[in-house]
This record gives C-alpha cells, structure tokens and sequence, in this order.
C-alpha cells in the first residue's frame, strides 16, 4: 500500500471555475503514474472527500505530463459566505491521504 502523497511529485489542487476544483497528480515515474491511473476510481475519491461519487467529476490521465488531474464540484461556490478556500488551493490533503495497493516510490527514497 503506497499514500498518493509518498509516491507522487506534486499534489495540488485549484479551482476550475467557481463550482469546480481540480486536483492534480503529476509524477515522475511512468510505471508509478500508470498504476495509479489504472487503480485510483471516482468512488475512492468521493470517499476520501466525503461526498458522492457522481461529484466526482472526471478523473484524466494524461501520459505526455505523467499526470491525473481529477475535477469535482465544489461542496461551496468559490467566494460563497461559508467559503474559507476561495481559491481552491488547499483541499489536496485528502487525495495526498489515498493508500493504493501499488509498488513504487514514484522516484522517491
């Protein structure tokens, strides 16, 4: 089991406009990128976010960057009253947290 956090380069996510986040993976091993690409599903991010998977909107691998980005509605419009992360930039922690059954560092030691 490998967090996406120990295995992955960047995790980060931002907003899509004011009613969607991304989160985005990029990593610098191809095998580690194609394994997470092949495991990681809607319904374990819905988990991890606690909210229902049809929120999840998409989930994009994107072999030329070695990336997955993951777009899902926002539980608050950006700026809304009750927003406290206008610009999306800090709701990565729970992607960071998925454990995979994988093998691979992703380049880390």
């Amino acid at each position: 089991m490998a967090k996406l956090y120990d295995i992955a380069r960047v995790v980060r996510s931002k907003n899509s406009g004011p009613f969607t986040l991304t989160l985005d993976l990029l990593f610098e091993d191809e095998d580690c990128w194609r394994q997470v690409s092949n495991k990681l599903t809607k319904e374990m991010v819905a988990s991890a976010y606690k909210v229902k998977p049809e929120d999840v909107l998409d989930i994009i691998a994107y072999k030329p960057a070695l990336a997955v980005k993951i777009n899902m509605r926002r539980r608050i419009p950006s700026g809304h009253p009750g927003d406290m992360d206008v610009y999306g930039a800090q709701q990565h922690i729970p992607l960071a947290l998925i454990e995979l059954d994988i093998d691979c560092t992703g380049g880390k030691l």
